[in-house]
C-alpha cells in the first residue's frame, strides 16, 4: 500500500477527485491517501495557500495527486503550482497528448508526450522596473538556463522514449535568436543525443514547430523543450486531441512527484454534476505507472476507451455527452 497526498484543489475539484479515487478503488489500486489542502480554500481557511502541513505530507510521501488549484487574487502569492515544483524540483513536467475513441477534433493518430523544464526560464520570476514614470514605463525579466537543469531535463526525455520504446526525440528551441539561453539547451541536446543512437534526434525552432504540429502532428513523438515553449506547446498538444479535460499531467524530480490537473477550478459548473473528471483520471495513470502498479493503469486505460465508444449516454457535455461525473464515474468502474 503506498501512501500518496491527496489534494483536491478549489471549483470542482472535490468533484473530481471523488471519481477518481472510487475509480482507482473499483480498479484494486493499493493506494492510501493522505488528503490536505491547498489553494484559494486554504488561504480562505488558514490564511496560506500552501499550507505547512501539506508541504510536509508531501516531504515525507514524496508523491502527490492534486485537483486544480485557484491563486488568491491580491493576496502577494505566487502561483501554488509553481511553489510546488520549485520546493520539491520537479524539473520534468510531462504531458503526454494521445488521439482518444469518439472525442472529436480534426486531427487523428496523435501520439506525443511532450517534456517542459519546469524550474528554470523566464518562469523564475526575476523581474523588474527600470524606469517607472508614467508613459515611460520599462521592465524587464531575466530568463535563466543551467547546463544541469538542461541535463535533467533532457536526459528524461531520452530514458523516457528507450523505456517506452519511442523512436524520436524533437528538442524545441530559439537559439538563433537566444543564443546563449536557448542555444546552451540545444548543444546540450546534440551532445546527449549522441548517447543514444537508436533514438532519432532532431531539433526544431520553436515557431516552426508550432506550424508543424498543427499541419502533422503524427510526426512528433517525444518533444522536450524549455519552461516558457513548453508551457505554450503542451496546452498545443492537448488540443490537438481535445483540450486540457482530456489529457493529464506530471511533475517529476530525482526523489518526488507530483500529478494533476491543469485545468482550471472552473467555479460556474461547481456543483452540476457535470465536471469532466477524465484530465485528473489520466494524471492518476501516470502516477499508478509512477509507482509500478502499470496492469491497474491499463485496466483503466481501457475502461475509459470502452466508456468513451458510448461518449453520449455516459460523458460529460464538454465533450459531447448528456451524461454526468457521476455517470461517467459509474460506467468505467463497470468497465474495469
Amino acid at each position: 500500500m503506498k501512501n500518496i497526498v491527496l489534494i483536491p484543489g478549489d471549483g470542482i475539484g472535490s468533484e473530481i477527485t471523488n471519481s477518481v479515487t472510487t475509480i482507482l478503488e473499483e480498479a484494486g489500486a493499493e493506494v492510501n491517501w493522505i488528503e490536505k489542502s491547498a489553494g484559494l480554500k486554504a488561504y480562505e481557511e488558514t490564511g496560506n495557500p500552501l499550507p505547512d502541513d501539506t508541504v510536509e505530507a508531501i516531504e515525507e510521501h514524496r508523491i502527490a495527486l492534486k485537483g486544480p488549484l485557484t491563486t488568491p487574487v491580491g493576496s502577494g502569492f505566487r502561483s501554488v503550482n509553481v511553489a510546488l515544483r520549485q520546493k520539491f524540483n520537479l524539473y520534468s513536467n510531462i504531458r503526454p497528448a494521445r488521439t482518444l475513441p469518439s472525442i472529436d477534433t480534426p486531427f487523428r493518430n496523435v501520439d506525443m508526450v511532450l517534456f517542459r523544464e519546469n524550474t528554470q526560464g523566464l518562469y523564475i520570476g526575476k523581474e523588474k522596473w527600470i524606469n517607472e514614470g508614467e508613459d515611460k514605463r520599462h521592465s524587464e525579466a531575466i530568463a535563466v538556463v543551467t547546463e544541469e537543469a538542461s541535463k535533467k531535463i533532457i536526459r528524461a526525455a531520452f530514458d523516457y522514449a528507450v523505456k517506452n520504446e519511442r523512436k524520436k526525440v524533437t528538442l524545441v528551441h530559439k537559439a538563433n535568436i537566444l543564443k546563449l539561453t536557448t542555444g546552451l539547451f540545444l548543444e546540450i541536446g546534440q551532445k546527449i543525443a549522441k548517447e543514444y543512437p537508436d533514438i532519432e534526434f532532431q531539433d526544431l525552432i520553436v515557431d516552426n514547430m508550432a506550424m508543424q504540429m498543427v499541419l502533422r502532428p503524427q510526426q512528433f513523438d517525444v518533444v522536450v523543450t524549455t519552461n516558457l515553449f513548453g508551457d505554450i506547446l503542451s496546452d498545443l498538444a492537448s488540443g490537438l486531441v481535445g483540450g486540457l479535460g482530456v489529457t493529464g499531467a506530471a511533475n517529476i524530480g530525482d526523489d518526488a512527484a507530483m500529478f494533476e490537473a491543469v485545468h482550471g477550478s472552473a467555479p460556474d459548473i461547481v456543483g452540476k454534476n457535470v465536471a469532466n473528471p477524465m484530465a485528473l483520471l489520466f494524471s492518476s495513470l501516470m502516477m499508478l505507472e509512477h509507482i509500478d502498479q502499470k496492469q491497474i493503469a491499463e485496466n483503466i486505460r481501457k475502461a475509459i476507451y470502452k466508456t468513451l465508444v458510448e461518449k453520449k449516454v455516459y460523458c460529460t457535455p464538454d465533450i459531447g455527452g448528456e451524461g454526468t461525473t457521476s455517470t461517467f464515474t459509474q460506467a468505467v468502474c463497470d468497465n474495469i
